[in-house]
């Protein structure tokens, strides 16, 4: 069975530009994939502690040596790795801050790199998985516009995906989204471009 993973980080919910796109892309890839399994991971759903010193213990000490704190404080985070390990097909919906991404996708990825798992002797682990990442700006941050190089999210996203493996990335920029303040234009703008991802 074909299992997509699909991620999602605005806190808009029904108003946000890239949640909409992910619900379209989700639709889509089901189509193409009759009987194919969608897990989804909301990440403002999701608690996501940020890298502590527990963490360190649990990601750079063997099992039997782990304290109960940080045997807690990696459990979410062998989970969330194990989400991926499973997924065939991954998609990431997310907005722009600042220029980059959101803390709470910052903080998932902080989770899924993991020396020894995802990462082994510099080696990505993760591979043969197409990842298609939608970036919902209110800015424009295409290729050639003014404002290109302030665009520091894709280059971040593809390096550090890339790192664990997940180098068959695409980028759907979804720039300009403020165009509907709720995210009403959003599937009428960018539709095409997420539906053509979701067939490939």
């Amino acid at each position: 069975m074909t299992t997509l993973l699909a991620i999602n980080s605005s806190p808009r919910y029904e108003l946000s530009t890239s949640r909409k796109l992910t619900s379209l892309f989700v639709e889509k890839w089901r189509a193409a994939h009759l009987g194919g399994e969608v897990v989804e991971r909301d990440l403002v759903k999701t608690t996501l502690p940020f890298v502590d010193l527990p963490w360190i213990g649990g990601a750079f000490t063997p099992p039997e040596q782990h304290s109960p704190e940080s045997a807690a404080a990696i459990k979410i985070s062998n989970d969330l790795v194990a989400e991926l390990q499973a997924a065939d097909r991954i998609i990431i919906g997310t907005s722009m801050y600042n220029f980059t991404i959101p803390a709470v996708l910052k903080a998932y990825i902080d989770h899924i790199v993991r020396v020894g798992v995802t990462v082994v002797d510099n080696v990505g682990q993760l591979t043969g998985k197409k990842t298609t990442i939608i970036l919902a700006s209110g800015g424009d941050f295409r290729p050639g516009s003014p404002f290109e190089a302030y665009n520091q999210a894709s280059g971040y996203l593809r390096q550090v995906l890339g790192f664990i493996g997940l180098t068959d990335l695409d980028i759907v920029m979804a720039d300009r989204a403020r165009a509907g303040d709720a995210g009403e234009t959003a599937i009428e703008q960018f539709g095409e471009a997420v539906s053509l991802a979701a067939a490939a």
